[in-house]
């Protein structure tokens, strides 16, 4: 019996054109490679988001990757300068309220009568007296009744470090006697008296300084005799140690006169 003979079949042709599936592929990740190297370069969150949904859906991922946070490059770098510049005017700050309300406790009868006030401020704490608790009309020595008020006030700013600064202050009508030609000398006297009992009683004089205004800083106008007895008065500031520099006014020179 004859064997059949086997059918031969032709190999499969050879395909030359293989490589341009890997090129292909090689070019798309090549795009791809850019496009994220831009995206990064310059970081917006919508575009981001628009593209790592569009390389979700072409590479079959599960939805778009985790936004970045820009937010954190945009925080401000901490300042320690700053940080212990505002902690100390906190406590600075603490420290003149406590003082102020020791000083309204101390002189409480006369902050009742309205012979003396007692305020806080950037600058300070001040104490304004009137006059006519202190001194007698025209002189600059301190009474018998105030001394014992100044003196409860040096009693509590003996222990304290803040330097004290002493201002006289007068109405608007002229003096002209034997101790005073004007009411420059009359304001600077008496501020000078308030010092030098501060000093006596146990104050450390380089803490003090006394300063004369005359009837240049008025509290009131000068045009009815209560308005000015109000003027008339020594103010004591307790000066802060650390000024808040947002009411600080800074001192420039005067510019140039232009050339005629």
């Amino acid at each position: 019996m004859q064997r059949r003979a086997r059918r031969k079949f032709d190999d499969e042709p050879e395909n030359h054109e293989r490589w341009l599936i890997s090129y292909s592929d090689f070019i798309t990740l090549l795009f791809a490679f850019f496009v994220v190297m831009y995206a990064i370069s310059s970081v917006n969150i919508g575009k981001y988001k628009v593209f790592s949904d569009a390389l979700g859906d072409a590479f079959g991922g599960q939805g778009s990757a985790t936004p970045v946070n820009t937010q954190v490059l945009n925080l401000p770098i901490p300042n320690p300068a700053l940080k212990r510049r505002t902690e100390l005017m906190r406590k600075e700050k603490e420290q003149m309220t406590k003082l102020a309300q020791d000083l309204l406790s101390t002189m409480a009868p006369l902050v009742k009568e309205g012979k003396v006030r007692v305020t806080q401020n950037s600058r300070g704490v001040s104490v304004e007296i009137n006059a006519s608790v202190l001194f007698d009309p025209g002189l600059a020595k301190l009474t018998a009744e105030s001394r014992e008020a100044l003196v409860a006030v040096a009693g509590l700013l003996k222990t304290d470090t803040h330097n004290v600064q002493v201002e006289g202050h007068t109405d608007n009508v002229p003096i002209s006697n034997t101790y005073f030609p004007s009411n420059w000398e009359l304001s600077a006297a008496r501020a000078g008296a308030v010092v030098r009992l501060f000093i006596d009683a146990g104050m450390a004089p380089s803490r003090l300084s006394a300063v004369g205004h005359a009837d240049n800083i008025p509290v009131a106008p000068n045009d009815q005799p209560e308005s000015r007895a109000r003027n008339r008065r020594v103010a004591v500031t307790i000066l802060s140690g650390i000024p808040d520099p947002a009411t600080e006014v800074p001192t420039t020179s005067p510019a140039p006169a232009p050339p005629p």
